[in-house]
């Protein structure tokens, strides 16, 4: 027998969750929930710090969120305030010193910070600091914040954050903690999501309502972009640390990221992914018997297309969610032995008829034509590929992990030659005008980078360092 690596999937992948509570004498079981609620959003590590009034104390692990917190670790995380994180890295780059919150003792006091998303600048920072005697610990960009938190001449916390995420560009949604405040801040242009809510006179912080809602949190607003949120036992201040900027939610959230119950970016996110299917079905009609999503992903799209198209929806592909990162494999090979493992299709609703396969998106595609295969051998007489956001042709700097641009199939290959390579009959994306229209941005508030290759922040020294890895 052979061991052999099952990759997660062939979709993009949200760098991390954060969550945090301030105010509540159970703040670490309650962060410990809250990231268990957003254990989509990163499962190689996780960590919480919490506050006692007189000192931090910190927890951090790889692994998922509830193999991480026993009982034991969550008595140890003592006070009435904690934030949390969870985190999915890039391969290689899967170490116990990457984890977060990260924790330091400086001349600003005590301090934990988790971080959602990517600084663009943070290696031409990394290098300026070390110039200037700055010893780094980690090769994330998130302690780049802190370095410069260290460094900053202003009199207090609140002014060395203003002063630090005023050198930094990209994105960030940070919960820092000290010994008695809590302070959530997001980047000017708001790439990643960050909000508030309230429980039983507790402020809680975090990624997605979904936390929230394992909690019985109620939620209040979304911490604006370019807004400071301080919170202590006096209450909740908003200061405005940077000037305003346009808008760019990363419209990936709604796609994929985000999970199906949340809301985001003041939309319901299940309601966009359904009205995405709906208008997939109108620009990409399909002459078929059944509509089939590609689990859990493809679900919501394809409900919205079968609705649209009054086309049959099946769940024919049947997920296992119980696979692990490696598995042990015959001695005699599988053919796609991965894909197998995590989808089973029912033979019985496939076999002799023609299928529409909707998923969320295709990046390198050599998941999705195993999967068109295995539909094949299933029985079905023709399979339709419908895809219902547009064809990803750029990586993206803004938190997520994404492949090089040479990765990803639709900037290689025109969409007749990806259909011949997925041996599908047809294949239908979504236009990015439609995608707009399904996320209600009249207004031009979602960065599309990663489908039409225009970034709103400068990314030349990454194009140049992703090219030197390479």
């Amino acid at each position: 027998m052979s061991k052999v690596h099952i990759l997660e999937d062939d979709h993009f992948h949200d760098h991390c969750g954060v969550f945090g509570v301030f105010g509540h004498p159970e703040a670490a079981k309650l962060t410990y929930l809250g990231l268990y609620a957003l254990q989509h959003r990163g499962q190689e590590s996780a960590g919480i710090a919490s506050t006692d009034g007189g000192d931090l104390h910190l927890h951090r692990s790889l692994g998922h969120v509830q193999e991480i917190f026993t009982p034991q670790a969550l008595e140890n995380l003592k006070g009435s305030a904690a934030i949390g994180h969870t985190r999915y890295s890039t391969a290689g780059d899967t170490t116990l010193l990457n984890a977060q919150p990260i924790m330091i003792d400086c001349n600003k006091g005590k301090l934990a910070l988790g971080h959602n998303g990517n600084l663009t600048n943070a290696l031409e920072l990394r290098r300026r600091l070390e110039h200037r005697g700055s010893i780094f610990q980690t090769t994330s960009d998130t302690e780049v914040i802190v370095h410069l938190v260290a460094r900053s001449t202003a009199r207090n916390l609140p002014g060395a954050l203003a002063d630090a995420l005023n050198q930094v560009e990209g994105a960030y949604s940070l919960l820092v903690l000290t010994r008695d405040e809590m302070y959530a801040i997001r980047d000017p242009r708001g790439f990643r999501p960050l909000i508030l809510g309230r429980l039983d006179g507790a402020w809680v912080a975090g990624s997605e309502t979904c936390a929230f809602d394992l909690i019985d949190a109620d939620y209040v607003r979304e911490v604006e972009p370019g807004e400071m949120v301080r919170i202590s036992r006096g209450g909740i201040e908003s200061l405005r640390f940077a000037p305003e900027k346009p808008h760019q939610y990363c419209i990936f959230e709604q796609v994929y990221f985000s999970r199906p119950d949340s809301i985001v970016f003041g939309r319901a996110v299940n309601k966009s992914r359904e009205q995405m299917g709906r208008l997939l079905a109108r620009e990409h009609p399909a002459d078929a018997d059944i509509v089939v999503p590609l689990p859990d992903s493809g679900v919501p799209a394809a409900v919205g297309y079968a609705d649209e198209s009054r086309i049959p929806f099946r769940m024919a592909l049947i997920r296992s969610h119980y696979v692990g990162r490696t598995f042990i494999e015959p001695e005699q090979s599988i053919r796609d032995f991965g894909v197998k493992l995590k989808l089973n299709p029912v033979r019985e609703d496939l076999e002799g008829q023609r299928v529409v396969l909707v998923d969320d998106s295709l990046v390198r595609g050599t998941t999705s034509r195993k999967v068109v295969r295995l539909v094949r051998e299933a029985g079905a007489s023709e399979v339709h590929v419908r895809i219902s956001c547009p064809p990803t042709v750029s990586p993206c700097y803004y938190g997520i992990d994404t492949p090089r641009r040479e990765e990803l199939i639709a900037s290689q290959k025109s969409p007749e030659e990806i259909r011949r390579f997925l041996g599908a009959d047809s294949l239908g994306y979504l236009s990015l005008e439609s995608l707009r229209a399904a996320v209600g941005d009249t207004q031009g508030k979602y960065c599309t980078a990663c489908y039409t290759g225009v970034y709103p922040t400068e990314l030349v020294q990454l194009e140049v360092e992703a090219h030197r890895e390479g």
